[in-house]
């Protein structure tokens, strides 16, 4: 069965659940003071509200609602609170739907792969994770329209450009977990290109990029890579099990043998280049990677330089740039995360 991306947590939802999500959605862009929706449960009023953002990133105005009832009613009140002023909305509409429709031009020739990868370079490039977590910063608006947002805006922002280029994407979301020192629900997007279905998590990327350099840990991953350091979804995303065209495979640079990791590195040396690769040769033990260091630090030392390595442990992507100097390398571990746990 082929899932649609419009409204794909409306599909998710009984007979009384859908009801509510119309309402919603309607109301939310007719920007109602006020509208009638089935009365159901606290929780599932609020999950609603949120999988119609999740679906509709164009609705960007609105992040939270009280409601009122009669006790003997089938119906509440439901009463959003919008972020902006009825004229301010409608103008903030137009602004973003052209700076979508701008931004998709540059980029509508390319082929499904190359969207996606413009798409996350634009993010990456162009937005600061907002450790303030303003309201707006949960939104397109934040993401698109001001350069700042949390991973939610992230994840919209990515959603509404794929839905402009006609690419299947979704918002996808996990929970938070104090017991692992996570303190907030966490967004990504699960996309599909050329037919299969991949994680791709621009916001995770975005805390890894420095200097100019865009990384791609979270491009295209499988279920067994993403939730090596993601929890698992609330609601239920489609099954991603091709890691055949995880970025760095794609790209050549994920190596199985310590003999051409050695190699790659004298090249790098050489050429005064940052190393960056993933490593696919079983897993990344810390006996692996004490050997992997130990090449790092011998390949520099024959050119008079000093090893610098990071390390995205659970995707095992190692990053090791190289300086004038003589010393023992200096070992970061990385932690990709949403700016803050």
């Amino acid at each position: 069965m082929t899932l649609t991306a419009k409204d794909y947590y409306y599909h998710q939802l009984n007979k009384e659940q859908k009801k509510v999500y119309y309402a919603v959605k309607e109301g939310l862009l007719k920007m109602e003071e006020s509208f009638q929706v089935l009365k159901l449960s606290s929780r599932e009023l609020a999950d609603i509200y949120f999988m119609v953002r999740m679906d509709c990133p164009e609705i960007f105005y609105s992040v939270k609602f009280t409601y009122r009832y009669y006790p003997d009613s089938t119906m509440v009140e439901l009463i959003p609170e919008y972020l902006f002023t009825r004229d301010k909305i409608k103008e903030h509409r137009l602004a973003m739907k052209s700076r979508v429709k701008k931004l998709a031009l540059l980029a509508e020739k390319l082929s499904e792969k190359e969207k996606e990868l413009f798409i996350h370079d634009f993010i990456v490039k162009n937005v600061k994770y907002d450790k303030l977590k303003k309201e707006y910063s949960h939104e397109i608006i934040g993401a698109l329209g001001n350069g700042v947002a949390v991973c939610e805006g992230m994840a919209k922002a990515v959603k509404i450009l794929c839905d402009e280029l006609g690419i299947w994407c979704i918002v996808a979301l996990s929970d938070a977990n104090p017991d692992k020192g996570i303190k907030y629900r966490h967004a990504w997007n699960v996309i599909r290109i050329d037919g299969k279905y991949y994680h791709l998590d621009v916001t995770f990327d975005n805390t890894l990029s420095r200097d100019d350099a865009v990384r791609y840990d979270y491009v295209n991953l499988a279920d067994k890579q993403i939730f090596r350091d993601h929890e698992p979804v609330i609601w239920k995303v489609p099954e991603c099990t091709d890691s055949d065209h995880f970025y760095y495979r794609e790209k050549k640079l994920s190596w199985t043998t310590v003999d051409e990791v050695r190699n790659r590195t004298k090249q790098a040396v050489k050429k005064n280049r940052i190393l960056l690769f993933h490593w696919r040769g079983g897993y990344l033990t810390k006996e692996v990677l004490k050997e992997l260091l130990v090449v790092f630090d011998e390949e520099a030392g024959v050119k008079g330089k000093q090893a610098y390595v990071s390390v995205n442990w659970p995707q095992a992507v190692i990053r090791v740039r190289f300086e004038d100097g003589a010393g023992e390398e200096q070992v970061e571990m990385e932690e990709a995360n949403e700016g803050e746990r």
